[in-house]
This record gives structure tokens, sequence and C-alpha cells, in this order.
């Protein structure tokens, strides 16, 4: 008797028709809903009804120019709130970002008028004072374990203080002196603070930084290990350290691009309107932290992108400056940006359980 076995020719029986076949372990979700979970998809349907109602409700909008001081307005909110972005993905945020903008710009405006200087040695020594606080920060945090809320709060307090105190100390006024005669000034204003044409309509260059930067920002998320790195901290940087990510060098140098934002935009602030009142800045940490939140960023960190900020700077744009056209109260506003951040905080909520749900 033989010892090996022939087996019988298998037979394919098809499935039933109308149903397919399913592992178990996984579930398509419906596309809308996975369209959703992304973070920058339901800002960016926020940002086009805001728009459409503008456009009805306040017609000054269709105009180009009007449109153009509408992107003007975004940008200079937009070009601070892709770092601080990029921090709270990181699982951080930073109070001083306001005020730090404020601090760069009297930096470079006092010492270029006080020590008689080409302007751009005020601006390089401003950037490097912009990242000393961003690293001074990110090392106090992590050094000492204390919620970032606290540490930057500290810094927004010493911030204001030192504004105002060395601006009268050695302007004798609360603003500082005008530097549009002295050396460099044109050329720092061509790059900071310069209008070009398009189609008759005069645009701003922070406009194009602002895309710029948005550009740049995105690819460094999606197509580099320091995004992972990113995402990696700000989801569980204990867990993060383990597999090799080296977290206190990612959380400070993100604390630095938020330095290196409020540089920029300071010295923009500075080159358009040649003098800098030291008292400003205050509050406007929050329209940033509102942007990204309001752009699809969790405040627990680990989630978020770069392009939904830049639809989120848009929102706020077009509801201030809508305000405006439309012939309103501009104190609505504020109100206005409650609503928003709410609102964003709540989606968010929910795109953060989709987003988890299997």
């Amino acid at each position: 008797m033989s010892m090996t076995q022939h087996a019988e020719p298998a037979v394919d029986t098809p499935p039933a028709p109308g149903r397919k076949q399913s592992d178990g372990r996984t579930r398509q979700r419906p596309l809308a809903l996975r369209l959703l979970a992304r973070p920058e998809v339901g800002v960016f349907l926020g940002a086009v009804a805001v728009l459409v109602f503008f456009l009805f409700a306040a017609p000054p909008v269709r105009d180009g120019s009007s449109m153009a001081n509408i992107l003007y307005q975004s940008s200079t909110i937009g070009i601070m709130a892709l770092p601080v972005a990029l921090l709270m993905i990181g699982g951080e945020f930073d109070l001083s970002a306001g005020v730090a903008v404020i601090t760069s710009a009297l930096t470079a405006s006092m010492l270029s008028y006080q020590l008689t200087m080409n302007v751009w040695v005020g601006v390089i020594v401003a950037l490097l004072v912009s990242l000393a606080i961003g690293a001074f920060n990110g090392w106090l945090l992590v050094k000492t374990g204390l919620p970032s809320f606290l540490v930057t709060l500290g810094t927004f307090l010493i911030l204001q203080g030192v504004n105002l105190a060395i601006t009268k100390l050695v302007t004798g006024n609360v603003a500082t002196d005008d530097i549009s005669d002295m050396d460099g000034f044109t050329q720092a204003q061509k790059l900071f603070a310069s209008t070009f044409e398009v189609g008759g309509v005069n645009v701003k260059i922070t406009v194009v930084w602002w895309l710029v930067f948005a550009a740049l920002a995105t690819w460094v998320l999606l197509r580099t290990k320091y995004g992972n790195w990113i995402f990696a901290v700000g989801g569980n940087k204990d867990s993060a350290r383990a597999v090799g990510v080296p977290v206190t060098f990612t959380k400070i140098s993100l604390f630095m691009l938020v330095g290196f934002g409020a540089w920029f935009v300071g010295m923009h602030q500075l080159f358009s309107f040649n003098t800098v009142q030291s008292g400003e800045g205050v509050g406007q940490e929050l329209i940033y932290i509102a942007a990204a939140v309001i752009g699809g960023c969790l405040l627990t960190g680990g989630y978020g992108s770069a392009i939904g900020p830049v639809f989120g700077a848009f929102m706020f744009g077009m509801v201030q400056q809508g305000i405006v056209y439309a012939g309103w109260n501009p104190d609505w506003f504020k109100a206005f940006l409650g609503v928003m951040l709410l609102g964003a905080v709540l989606i968010n909520l929910w795109v953060q359980r989709t987003a988890t749900r299997r």
C-alpha cells in the first residue's frame, strides 16, 4: 500500500453576490470621514464659508485691493502661526511669542540708532537675541520639566517689563526713534516690508514670505526625519526617547523656530513703520495659538499640519478686515474670535476621536 496521499483538487467557491470578503481585522471608513479627519480639511471648509459670507455681507471685499489687504493682515498672523503650530505639534506652546516680536524690533532699532550703525547690524543682533530667547525657553523647559505654560508665561512677563523699561531708559520715550534715514534701511525694507504690483493691485511681500514658509514647513513635517521627530515628541516624548529621537534637541529647536518667526515679524513691523511702540505685542500670542488651533493642531500635541494654520490665519484676517468693510463695530472681532476658537476646539476633539477610532 502506498503511503502517499493525493489531495483532491480544490474547488474555488465564489463569494456571494453583493458581499465583500473581509478578514475581520480592519474596516475601511467612508472617504468623507477619512477626509474630515485630516487636520486641514475642516479649517479649509470653514475659511471658504467665512469668505463666502463676507463676499455677500461686505461688498468691498470683492475689490482686489481689499483682498490684498486681507491677505496682508493674514500673513502677519500666519508667519508666526506656522512655528507656533510646529511647536504645538511637538507638544508645547509659547505665551511669549507676541512680546518677543516687539523685543526683536526694539533690539534692532535701538542698537542701530543709538550706536549709529548700519541697520543690518541691528537686524543680525536682533536675530541672535530672538534665537537666544527661544533657546532659553526650550532649555528651561527640558531641564526643569515645568509645563511650557509656566515657563513661557514667566518669559512673557520678563520681556514685557524689559521692553518698556529699557526703551524708556535708552530713548526717554515709550517708542524708538525713526531709523528711516540710516544706512541699510532701504535694502532691509525691500526684504521685510516692500510692496509689489499684481494686476494693478499692490501686494505686500509678507504674503509671499508667508506662503514660502508654509511650503517649507509642510515639506519639513512630511518629508524629513526632523518632521517625524516633531510628531514623535508631541505624541509621547518618553516613547520617542526610547526609540532614539533626540527629544531635547527637538524641543529646544522648536522654541528657536518660534524665535525666528518673532524676529521676522518684528523686522517687518520695524521697517514698515520706522519706529516701534514698546508696549505692543501683548495678546498677540493668543492670536497665534488660536490660529494654530483653528488650523487643526491639537492642544495635546502629536497632531496637526502646516497648511491648517495658513487657513486659520486667513480666517482671522478675513474676519478682522471683513467686519471693517461691512461697517460693523470692530469690537465684534473678539466675539467672532471666541466663536471660531470654541468651534475649532470642538472639531479638534471630534477629529482626535475619529483618528484614534478603529
